[in-house]
């Protein structure tokens, strides 16, 4: 179809006189314009009026996934002359700014039929004639039907179109992270960040904080899409799925590149607020030690899986983007794409989630059963799992198995790690080079905060400041590691896992593999005696 076809541009979005009052806005509009209308004119002001963005517009009329023309007829032609007639009706400068404005200011200025308005949940019926019209206010879309519960339950039916949870993870009991859910929440709405990455060790509720928020903020966006990347989908897949939910059209054409369907997924991204959230990133990274090998030592690096690296693309192009959309990413590990993008001040930020309070993690073992349970003895628990959620529900789960309950008893034995807590670590542990190793043993046998300073100068053999800054600046990537000032340490379950692992690899037997002993012996035996002293103090108790 081309723009020289007026008879069939005329019959297009015609259901927008049911509401809005064209004739008098296309001799206004006219007025502004100071000629008439075009006929194509008239049917994207209709098209608008109909609550459709510009990409369905295209997408509706010329069976195009390209709605670049239809927004340079927006932004030269009808935009202007909207903004100009507004403005001199109101005395005051007005700004269409976003299409989905238009229908908002007409409205405002009087050029919506009269109704009765009755209220749906979060959305309007309006009464016109003998249709009753849905306006679903987050998206502006137009339903119309002859009976008011029919169309009650037409937009229902709409809402539920607009959002997919995929396999989001039900969060009808959530525990604290007022703060954190406030944050990020001001970030995406007040700030408009384009995309936001929530970060965080396995089992501290990066997951669970994600849905919460999308459920509580989905009233500001016209879409929302929920997606898992633990099972590793291919891009193509992911995109497409996207690209197909926001246009609407199951059979819609795909650019068959990747640089294409980002392109085409960015296009529905400015037209339309959505709300995007890919949980667990970490499922397609992997670290890189094959390249860059400096006196024995080998650079790691957070790289993607082979056959997925272009969702560093997707990911670089979606914070670099210019669109009125957000993306939520969780991760354990910071992709190089995210790190390069975000900042302070950016449209792309990002928020490491430590562990719940002592109030909230006890509000998780009471949760498990422990409704009883005393102060001392939560706190404990606590301290020991650094608060993290999923650890603290499966150490609830051993006491309840193997000590009849009593907590008391799990404490006396000394030992904190185990199970399935032992595995999640083992899986994060595995994907360390043998320097990030080193640097995790030296953190673990040090109970205070450790300097970059000291700790080049307790690995054995030497290696260069920077090596120690890369190594440390990817531990805290890997959210591994915290830091107070220029100096760093572990949470205590991390450091009790690495001196385990100490252990039972037999590291401090005389005269066994001292070459491949990366940190000074002195040092190590010391630390690790004060380490089981102070453990098995604890354990007293």
């Amino acid at each position: 179809m081309t723009v020289s076809e007026p008879h069939i541009v005329e019959e297009e979005f015609v259901e927008a006189k049911n509401s809005w009052e064209l004739e008098k806005l296309y001799v206004d509009l006219a007025s502004a314009k100071r000629k008439a209308l075009t006929p194509v004119e008239k049917k994207f002001l209709r098209g608008l009026l109909c609550g459709f963005s510009p990409a369905e517009i295209a997408s509706a009329v010329y069976k195009s996934k390209s709605s670049s023309t239809v927004r340079v007829y927006l932004s030269n032609g009808l935009y202007k002359y909207i903004e100009e007639m507004l403005s001199i009706e109101a005395g005051t400068s007005i700004k269409v700014k976003n299409w989905s404005r238009v229908t908002h200011l007409l409205e405002k200025a009087g050029y919506k039929k009269n109704c009765l308005q009755i209220e749906v949940t979060n959305n309007s019926v309006i009464t016109t004639g003998e249709l009753v019209t849905v306006v679903d206010l987050r998206s502006s879309t137009l339903i119309y039907s002859k009976d008011e519960k029919e169309a009650a339950e037409l937009v229902t039916m709409q809402i539920a179109q607009q959002q997919d949870w995929g396999e989001a993870i039900d969060v009808s009991t959530f525990y604290g992270r007022e703060n954190e859910v406030a944050q990020i929440q001001d970030w995406i709405i007040q700030e408009r960040c384009r995309l936001v990455v929530l970060l965080g060790m396995a089992g501290i509720g990066k997951t669970a904080l994600s849905v919460k928020l999308a459920q509580q903020i989905h009233g500001e966006f016209d879409f929302i899409i929920w997606r898992s990347l633990q099972l590793a989908p291919s891009l193509e897949v992911l995109v497409n799925q996207l690209i197909k939910f926001l246009s609407g059209h199951p059979d819609i054409e795909i650019a068959d590149t990747v640089e294409g369907s980002i392109s085409q997924l960015v296009e529905y991204m400015r037209s339309s607020r959505c709300l995007i959230v890919l949980d667990a990133v970490d499922a397609i990274l992997a670290s890189d030690s094959s390249s860059n090998e400096i006196m024995g030592h080998v650079l790691p690096q957070i790289n993607y899986l082979p056959g997925y690296e272009g969702y560093g693309e997707l990911i670089r192009r979606l914070g670099e983007s210019l669109h009125q959309s957000c993306v939520l990413v969780t991760s354990r590990e910071k992709p190089q794409a995210i790190a390069a993008l975000s900042g302070e001040s950016l449209p792309v930020r990002a928020l490491k989630l430590t562990g719940l309070s002592y109030v909230h993690g006890s509000e998780v073992l009471k949760a498990k059963g422990f409704s009883n349970i005393k102060d001392e003895e939560s706190r404990l628990l606590v301290d020991w799992y650094a608060g993290n959620p999923l650890f603290l529900k499966l150490v609830g789960t051993a006491i309840q198995e193997l000590f009849g309950g009593s907590i008391y008893e799990f404490i006396e034995q000394g030992t904190v790690v185990f199970g399935e807590i032992r595995v999640v670590l083992d899986k994060q542990f595995q994907r360390l080079s043998q320097l990030e190793k080193q640097v995790m043993y030296l953190l673990a046998l040090n109970p205070d905060f450790l300097s970059l300073r000291k700790l080049q100068r307790d690995i054995v053999p030497r290696v260069s400041q920077r090596l120690i800054l890369e190594t440390i600046e990817l531990l805290q990537r890997r959210s591994l590691i915290e830091r107070q000032g220029n100096s760093f340490a572990q949470t205590p379950v991390l450091m009790e896992y690495i001196v385990e692992r100490l252990i039972e690899e037999n590291m401090l037997l005389a005269g066994t593999h001292t070459s491949s002993l990366l940190i000074n012996h002195t040092i190590f035996e010391t630390h690790l005696k004060n380490y089981i002293r102070e453990l098995r103090l604890n354990a007293e108790m």
